[in-house]
């Protein structure tokens, strides 16, 4: 079982840059693939972006791909989602999830995690 606490979400303009952290914690926190997800007012949660229990291999969904990064840190416990080049549609409360993964595997079905942070708020204006 782990736990898990996002952080850097916040008020940005148009184009700016933001960085997301999930921290994860438990005693065998290698053990789980870690992923991101956004909801919007009307809209279902989706996948954003994913890296697997050993940090090599990573997912990004085409909606950010090409302006932003996810990676693994501190022995896997910090999870980091850079979000560059911001756009109104980016505007999203932003969860950290995971699911205890028995291979190098990374997965955009929301319904594979069981554990699931409390979200931050990440808001884009112009």
């Amino acid at each position: 079982q782990v736990e898990l606490a996002e952080s850097g979400g916040g008020e940005v303009q148009i184009g700016d840059s933001v960085t997301l952290s999930c921290e994860v914690s438990g005693r065998t926190v290698n053990a789980y693939a870690v992923a991101w997800f956004r909801s919007a007012p009307g809209k279902e949660r989706e996948f954003v972006a994913g890296v697997s229990w050993s940090g090599g291999s990573s997912s990004l969904a085409d909606s950010v791909k090409g302006r932003s990064t996810v990676s693994r840190h501190n022995a896997g416990k910090t999870v980091i989602l850079q979000l560059n080049s911001l756009i109104p549609e980016d505007t999203a409360r932003y969860y950290c999830a995971a699911f205890q993964a028995n291979r190098e595997y990374v997965s955009a079905n929301r319904w594979e995690y069981h554990y699931w942070g409390r979200g931050t708020q990440v808001s884009v204006y112009a």
